[in-house]
Protein backbone atom coordinates (compact mmCIF):
# COMPACT_ATOMS: atom_id res chain seq x y z
CA UNK A 1 0.00 0.00 0.00
CA UNK A 2 3.45 2.40 0.00
CA UNK A 3 1.97 3.80 -3.41
CA UNK A 4 -1.55 4.33 -2.84
CA UNK A 5 -0.93 8.51 -1.88
CA UNK A 6 -0.10 8.37 -5.92
CA UNK A 7 -3.54 7.31 -6.77
CA UNK A 8 -5.93 9.15 -4.05
CA UNK A 9 -8.87 10.21 -5.54
CA UNK A 10 -9.47 14.38 -6.04
CA UNK A 11 -12.49 15.70 -4.20
CA UNK A 12 -13.39 18.89 -5.54
CA UNK A 13 -14.56 21.59 -3.15
CA UNK A 14 -15.07 24.05 -5.63
CA UNK A 15 -18.41 24.62 -7.68
CA UNK A 16 -20.24 22.54 -4.95
CA UNK A 17 -22.15 24.54 -2.56
CA UNK A 18 -25.33 22.82 -0.62
CA UNK A 19 -28.73 24.68 -1.35
CA UNK A 20 -30.29 26.96 0.31
CA UNK A 21 -33.19 24.81 1.00
CA UNK A 22 -31.41 23.23 3.64
CA UNK A 23 -32.96 24.99 6.47
CA UNK A 24 -33.37 21.97 9.30
CA UNK A 25 -29.93 19.74 8.06
CA UNK A 26 -30.05 16.49 10.31
CA UNK A 27 -26.97 16.49 12.85
CA UNK A 28 -26.78 12.64 12.49
CA UNK A 29 -27.36 10.40 8.94
CA UNK A 30 -27.05 6.87 8.97
CA UNK A 31 -26.18 5.07 5.31
CA UNK A 32 -27.12 1.39 3.75
CA UNK A 33 -24.66 1.93 0.88
CA UNK A 34 -26.18 -0.22 -0.92
CA UNK A 35 -26.33 -1.77 -4.38
CA UNK A 36 -22.52 -2.16 -5.34
CA UNK A 37 -22.73 -5.43 -6.95
CA UNK A 38 -26.01 -4.76 -9.47
CA UNK A 39 -24.45 -1.86 -10.23
CA UNK A 40 -21.30 -3.60 -11.27
CA UNK A 41 -22.88 -6.16 -12.54
CA UNK A 42 -25.65 -4.08 -15.02
CA UNK A 43 -22.06 -3.03 -16.70
CA UNK A 44 -20.74 -6.15 -17.07
CA UNK A 45 -18.24 -6.30 -13.93
CA UNK A 46 -17.88 -8.55 -11.19
CA UNK A 47 -19.51 -7.20 -7.74
CA UNK A 48 -16.11 -6.60 -6.93
CA UNK A 49 -15.41 -3.78 -9.39
CA UNK A 50 -18.90 -2.27 -8.29
CA UNK A 51 -17.23 -2.18 -4.13
CA UNK A 52 -14.06 -0.49 -5.91
CA UNK A 53 -16.30 1.89 -7.31
CA UNK A 54 -17.90 2.86 -4.04
CA UNK A 55 -14.98 4.27 -2.11
CA UNK A 56 -15.17 7.38 -4.59
CA UNK A 57 -19.11 7.91 -3.48
CA UNK A 58 -18.42 7.59 0.03
CA UNK A 59 -15.35 10.37 -0.38
CA UNK A 60 -17.82 12.77 -2.19
CA UNK A 61 -21.10 11.99 0.50
CA UNK A 62 -18.70 12.23 3.57
CA UNK A 63 -17.37 15.82 1.47
CA UNK A 64 -21.13 16.68 1.46
CA UNK A 65 -21.76 16.00 4.22
CA UNK A 66 -19.20 18.67 6.35
CA UNK A 67 -19.82 21.30 3.72
CA UNK A 68 -24.11 20.93 4.69
CA UNK A 69 -22.81 20.79 8.66
CA UNK A 70 -23.64 17.64 9.45
CA UNK A 71 -22.07 16.35 12.75
CA UNK A 72 -22.51 12.23 12.91
CA UNK A 73 -22.42 10.42 9.73
CA UNK A 74 -22.35 6.32 9.63
CA UNK A 75 -22.20 3.88 6.89
CA UNK A 76 -22.97 0.17 6.75
CA UNK A 77 -19.44 -1.02 5.57
CA UNK A 78 -19.47 -4.77 6.68
CA UNK A 79 -22.88 -6.56 7.90
CA UNK A 80 -21.69 -9.77 10.81
CA UNK A 81 -24.31 -11.11 7.85
CA UNK A 82 -22.19 -10.50 5.01
CA UNK A 83 -19.64 -13.37 5.88
CA UNK A 84 -22.42 -15.60 4.06
CA UNK A 85 -21.43 -14.14 0.69
CA UNK A 86 -18.58 -16.10 -1.25
CA UNK A 87 -15.58 -16.59 0.04
CA UNK A 88 -13.69 -14.51 -2.53
CA UNK A 89 -15.82 -11.38 -2.12
CA UNK A 90 -15.75 -11.61 1.51
CA UNK A 91 -12.28 -11.63 1.13
CA UNK A 92 -12.09 -8.91 -0.57
CA UNK A 93 -13.98 -6.93 1.47
CA UNK A 94 -11.92 -7.50 4.53
CA UNK A 95 -9.04 -6.45 2.58
CA UNK A 96 -10.65 -3.33 0.91
CA UNK A 97 -11.54 -2.28 3.98
CA UNK A 98 -8.31 -2.40 5.47
CA UNK A 99 -6.27 -1.07 2.31
CA UNK A 100 -9.19 1.95 2.46
CA UNK A 101 -8.69 2.99 6.07
CA UNK A 102 -4.87 2.97 5.68
CA UNK A 103 -5.05 5.08 2.20
CA UNK A 104 -7.64 7.07 3.26
CA UNK A 105 -6.99 8.11 7.09
CA UNK A 106 -4.92 10.92 6.70
CA UNK A 107 -6.96 12.87 3.79
CA UNK A 108 -10.11 12.97 6.45
CA UNK A 109 -7.58 13.65 8.93
CA UNK A 110 -7.11 16.99 7.11
CA UNK A 111 -10.79 17.60 6.63
CA UNK A 112 -11.02 17.44 10.77
CA UNK A 113 -12.94 14.19 10.68
CA UNK A 114 -12.82 11.72 13.40
CA UNK A 115 -13.27 7.81 13.20
CA UNK A 116 -15.15 5.42 15.18
CA UNK A 117 -15.65 1.88 14.61
CA UNK A 118 -18.91 0.17 15.59
CA UNK A 119 -18.98 -3.76 15.56
CA UNK A 120 -17.72 -6.99 16.63
CA UNK A 121 -14.38 -8.07 16.84
CA UNK A 122 -14.46 -11.80 16.84
CA UNK A 123 -14.11 -12.75 13.10
CA UNK A 124 -13.08 -9.33 12.13
CA UNK A 125 -9.93 -9.78 10.42
CA UNK A 126 -6.64 -8.63 12.87
CA UNK A 127 -5.27 -6.69 10.08
CA UNK A 128 -8.51 -4.43 9.65
CA UNK A 129 -9.16 -4.13 13.45
CA UNK A 130 -5.36 -2.70 13.54
CA UNK A 131 -6.17 -0.34 10.86
CA UNK A 132 -9.69 0.40 12.53
CA UNK A 133 -7.98 1.71 15.96
CA UNK A 134 -5.07 3.94 14.49
CA UNK A 135 -7.71 5.41 12.94
CA UNK A 136 -9.61 6.00 15.95
CA UNK A 137 -5.96 6.98 17.71
CA UNK A 138 -5.40 9.28 14.81
CA UNK A 139 -8.61 11.57 14.51
CA UNK A 140 -9.38 10.98 18.26
CA UNK A 141 -9.02 15.00 18.86
CA UNK A 142 -10.79 16.20 15.74
CA UNK A 143 -13.56 18.35 16.23
CA UNK A 144 -15.68 18.18 13.30
CA UNK A 145 -17.82 15.65 11.52
CA UNK A 146 -17.37 11.92 13.38
CA UNK A 147 -17.58 9.21 10.57
CA UNK A 148 -18.40 6.13 12.12
CA UNK A 149 -17.44 2.28 10.09
CA UNK A 150 -20.11 -0.53 11.15
CA UNK A 151 -17.38 -3.54 10.03
CA UNK A 152 -18.72 -6.68 10.94
CA UNK A 153 -21.79 -5.41 12.83
CA UNK A 154 -25.83 -6.28 13.21
CA UNK A 155 -27.93 -4.05 15.54
CA UNK A 156 -29.15 -7.34 17.33
CA UNK A 157 -25.36 -8.33 17.83
CA UNK A 158 -25.21 -5.20 19.16
CA UNK A 159 -27.90 -5.46 21.82
CA UNK A 160 -27.48 -8.90 22.16
CA UNK A 161 -23.53 -7.55 23.21
CA UNK A 162 -25.14 -5.20 25.21
CA UNK A 163 -27.77 -7.28 27.24
CA UNK A 164 -24.51 -9.77 28.03
CA UNK A 165 -22.12 -7.30 29.48
CA UNK A 166 -25.48 -5.92 31.16
CA UNK A 167 -26.38 -9.15 33.04
CA UNK A 168 -22.96 -9.78 33.78
CA UNK A 169 -22.66 -6.52 35.62
CA UNK A 170 -25.70 -7.32 37.83
CA UNK A 171 -24.85 -10.78 38.75
CA UNK A 172 -21.26 -8.88 39.68
CA UNK A 173 -23.49 -6.83 41.98
CA UNK A 174 -22.14 -3.92 40.42
CA UNK A 175 -25.75 -2.92 38.94
CA UNK A 176 -29.11 -3.16 40.38
CA UNK A 177 -31.35 -4.86 37.51
CA UNK A 178 -34.68 -2.34 38.76
CA UNK A 179 -32.56 0.23 38.17
CA UNK A 180 -31.80 -0.73 34.37
CA UNK A 181 -33.40 2.10 31.91
CA UNK A 182 -32.88 3.08 28.10
CA UNK A 183 -29.92 5.11 29.33
CA UNK A 184 -28.24 2.54 30.92
CA UNK A 185 -28.97 0.21 27.44
CA UNK A 186 -27.45 3.11 26.08
CA UNK A 187 -24.31 2.95 27.82
CA UNK A 188 -22.98 -0.42 26.72
CA UNK A 189 -23.39 0.16 22.98
CA UNK A 190 -20.12 -0.32 20.46
CA UNK A 191 -20.24 3.50 20.66
CA UNK A 192 -22.29 4.83 23.88
CA UNK A 193 -22.07 8.53 22.74
CA UNK A 194 -23.31 7.90 19.38
CA UNK A 195 -26.73 9.99 18.94
CA UNK A 196 -29.91 8.96 17.74
CA UNK A 197 -30.13 8.34 14.26
CA UNK A 198 -31.72 11.27 12.50
CA UNK A 199 -32.10 10.14 9.14
CA UNK A 200 -31.77 6.83 8.10
CA UNK A 201 -30.93 6.61 4.14
CA UNK A 202 -30.32 3.60 1.98
CA UNK A 203 -29.18 3.70 -1.83
CA UNK A 204 -29.90 1.70 -4.38
CA UNK A 205 -34.03 0.92 -4.04
CA UNK A 206 -34.33 -1.53 -1.86
CA UNK A 207 -36.86 -0.85 1.51
CA UNK A 208 -35.43 -2.49 4.34
CA UNK A 209 -33.15 -1.86 7.31
CA UNK A 210 -31.20 -4.71 7.50
CA UNK A 211 -30.29 -5.06 10.73
CA UNK A 212 -28.36 -1.68 10.99
CA UNK A 213 -28.44 0.79 13.64
CA UNK A 214 -31.58 -0.63 14.97
CA UNK A 215 -31.83 1.21 18.70
CA UNK A 216 -30.74 3.92 17.59
CA UNK A 217 -32.80 4.67 14.58
CA UNK A 218 -36.39 4.01 16.50
CA UNK A 219 -37.00 7.86 15.75
CA UNK A 220 -35.24 8.09 12.46
CA UNK A 221 -37.16 9.47 8.88
CA UNK A 222 -36.50 6.75 6.74
CA UNK A 223 -35.32 7.63 3.41
CA UNK A 224 -34.98 4.96 0.24
CA UNK A 225 -33.50 6.25 -2.98
CA UNK A 226 -33.05 4.27 -6.38
CA UNK A 227 -29.76 5.23 -7.12
CA UNK A 228 -27.34 2.65 -6.76
CA UNK A 229 -24.38 3.73 -4.53
CA UNK A 230 -21.32 3.87 -6.90
CA UNK A 231 -23.65 6.88 -8.60
CA UNK A 232 -24.48 8.63 -5.57
CA UNK A 233 -22.90 11.81 -4.65
CA UNK A 234 -23.13 14.85 -2.29
CA UNK A 235 -25.70 16.66 -4.60
CA UNK A 236 -28.01 13.60 -3.91
CA UNK A 237 -27.37 13.66 -0.05
CA UNK A 238 -27.84 17.66 -0.21
CA UNK A 239 -31.79 16.80 -2.11
CA UNK A 240 -32.16 13.89 0.95
CA UNK A 241 -31.12 16.42 3.25
CA UNK A 242 -33.61 19.03 2.05
CA UNK A 243 -36.10 16.55 2.17
CA UNK A 244 -35.48 15.68 5.54
CA UNK A 245 -36.01 19.29 6.55
CA UNK A 246 -39.56 19.28 5.03
CA UNK A 247 -40.36 16.27 7.62
CA UNK A 248 -42.71 16.65 10.76
CA UNK A 249 -41.04 15.18 13.51
CA UNK A 250 -43.78 14.14 16.13
CA UNK A 251 -41.47 11.81 18.65
CA UNK A 252 -44.96 10.61 19.99
CA UNK A 253 -46.72 13.67 20.16
CA UNK A 254 -49.67 15.25 17.92
CA UNK A 255 -51.14 17.91 17.62
CA UNK A 256 -54.93 18.17 17.33
CA UNK A 257 -55.51 20.32 13.70
CA UNK A 258 -59.09 19.51 12.68
CA UNK A 259 -59.26 20.40 9.01
CA UNK A 260 -61.69 23.27 7.87
CA UNK A 261 -64.43 21.39 6.38
CA UNK A 262 -66.84 23.59 3.93
CA UNK A 263 -69.99 24.31 5.35
CA UNK A 264 -73.04 22.47 3.95
CA UNK A 265 -75.29 24.03 1.18
CA UNK A 266 -78.53 26.00 2.70
CA UNK A 267 -81.67 23.65 2.13
CA UNK A 268 -83.90 24.42 -0.78
CA UNK A 269 -86.88 25.91 -0.58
Amino acid sequence: MADRKTTLLPVDWTGHTPPAELTAVPAHVAIVMDGNGRWANSRGLTRIEGHKAGEKALLDVVAGAIQAGVKHLTVYAFSTENWRRSPEEVRFLMGFNRDVLRGRRDQLHAWNVRMRWAGRKPRLWRSVLKELQTAETLTKHNTGLTLTMCINYGGRGELVDAVQQIAAAAQAGRLDPHRITEKTIGKYLYVPELPDVDLFLRTSGEMRTSNFLMWQSVYAELMFVDTPWPDFNREQLWQALAAFGGRQRRFGGAVDQPAQLPSPPAPQN
